[in-house]
């Protein structure tokens, strides 16, 4: 259990900083609100009011988004492949061969599709 004692420590240590932060910036930081402050941010563009029973929501950045966290994610995999490369031998090389074959064709579908296109 001694082991342990240093990352309970840590994550401790990390845990109460965390709170200290923002119990100090609440206590702190200014409380000047107006209505600029308020006001969704859309990258410098004016917001437009939507209708009361809602409106049609451009997807296309949520999807841009969902793209690059899949193939981000599907890219973290490499990583522990490339460390233990030699100790996998043949068959590590022929199931990384097939990852990358798969991520290849959803790349090419999706580039295919114009998911990666910004109009």
């Amino acid at each position: 259990m001694e082991l342990y004692a240093p990352v309970v420590a840590l994550a401790a240590l990390a845990a109460g900083f965390a709170i200290f932060s923002v119990a100090i910036s609440v206590l702190t930081g200014p409380r000047r609100y107006n209505r600029a402050k308020l006001d969704s941010y859309e990258c410098g563009i004016e917001p437009t009011p939507q209708p009361v029973g809602g409106g049609r929501v451009p997807v296309k950045y949520y999807i841009v988004a969902m793209l690059f966290i899949v193939f981000d994610i599907e890219i973290v995999f490499l990583y522990p492949w490339a460390v233990h490369f030699d100790a996998l031998g043949w068959f590590g090389l022929v199931e990384m061969v097939i990852f990358l074959a798969t991520v290849f064709v959803a790349y090419a579908y999706v580039w295919r599709r114009g998911g990666l296109e910004w109009d």
